[in-house]
């Protein structure tokens, strides 16, 4: 993969050296990207990303672009990167949009689609359709000084894990559950209360009782967050999260100042790091389903009951946020367009899939 982003990254010509927070760097400058992360590095393909991106930033710069990276809660909270990054208050930032769906209701959309686009569908549409025009539009509309680089994608996730068998819609009702982006507004629909935390706080919420159940991420990252001591049944596919965008966050002020070398540099790491994220995590995942049995957990597929009542929750979900926001409408609206062209593909160059017992 080293040789690969060399390859990709080669033309770069950099003219540059010293960036810092209190000056803005100009083109001569060398160039330091102080760098909050939502996810711990720890974490492989979901925060380990960020960390190759650093280390490849310095190779292919020959040093004039360095990348401190500031693990979740060090500088600034997962939840305030957006606002530091826009402010100034640091200069760069790793995350996924769906954590400002609060803010920027269209965000999530950027970040995981229930029922939606699978890792090569959704680069398709950000890189060659017209996504990134709208991911960069979301957040010039919403007034943030950032400049938007998707820098990392997984496939998919678990959509849960449960104390008990999930057999009908009835039995959801009344569950606490941690759920991220807009699948939590499905489950909602469903009688779940919902909450969004941290990564690092899901065992205690399972273990104190504050939660009954929970969604993270793909198995080798649950693993890690060791899920699997306290909830035995993990339910597939991820219906909710067919694939996962992560993002790097520019200062906007910053990002002018760099000299186009340096601001190449950047983009094509973050691209190349798109092949190396979904790479890694596509080669972890099956080990650790293997020891599931061991471990005590059951491996579950969503019975056709249960996929077509989140469809159609889902489907009530979009009709609600397309009339209540212009711009979700827009990029909805723009997405779904470009996955109907893509269908035709799709339908007859892909083999079907089949289910195993």
């Amino acid at each position: 993969m080293k040789k690969f982003a060399k390859t990709v990254l080669s033309t770069a010509v950099l003219t540059g050296a010293a960036l810092s927070l209190s000056a803005p760097a100009t083109a001569g400058d060398k160039l330091l990207l102080k760098t909050p992360v939502a996810f711990g590095t720890h974490l492989p393909a979901l925060g380990s990303p960020i960390k190759w991106v650093s280390e490849q930033l310095q190779v292919m710069s020959d040093g004039d672009i360095k990348m401190k990276i500031y693990e979740p809660g060090k500088l600034v909270s997962p939840q305030e990167i957006l606002d530091a990054v826009s402010s100034g208050k640091v200069n760069s930032g790793y995350s996924t949009a769906g954590y400002w769906q609060g803010k920027l209701p269209a965000a999530a959309l950027f970040s995981a689609v229930p029922f939606g686009p699978e890792a090569g569908e959704y680069m398709a549409w950000m890189y060659y359709g017209n996504g990134l025009n709208l991911y960069q539009e979301m957040y010039d509309n919403g007034g943030y000084n950032v400049k938007v680089i998707p820098c990392a994608i997984i496939s998919p996730e678990t959509s849960g894990w449960f104390s008990k068998p999930i057999e009908k819609p009835e039995d959801l009702q009344g569950l606490n559950m941690r759920f991220f982006g807009l699948g939590a507004s499905v489950m909602e629909k469903l009688g779940v209360g919902t909450v969004q935390m941290p990564g690092g706080e899901i065992f205690g919420a399972l273990e104190k009782g504050a939660i009954d159940a929970t969604e993270f991420s793909q198995p080798a990252i649950d693993q890690r967050l060791g899920l699997h001591k306290i909830v035995k049944y993990n339910y597939f596919p991820g219906w909710h999260q067919q694939a996962t965008v992560f993002e790097l966050l520019v200062n906007k002020d910053t990002w002018k100042e760099m000299s186009e070398s340096k601001q190449a540099i950047v983009e094509n790491t973050c691209k190349a790091s798109m092949t190396n994220a979904i790479a890694e995590g596509e080669a972890m995942q099956f080990p650790v389903m293997e020891q599931a049995k061991q471990n005590g957990v059951e491996i579950r597929y969503w019975n056709q009951t249960m996929l077509d009542t989140f469809k159609t929750k889902w489907d009530e979900v979009v009709e609600e946020k397309t009339a209540a926001d212009p711009f979700f409408k827009k990029v909805w609206d723009d997405m779904s367009t470009f996955r109907q062209g893509y269908d035709l593909w799709e339908a007859n160059a892909f083999l079907p899939r089949v289910q195993k017992d």
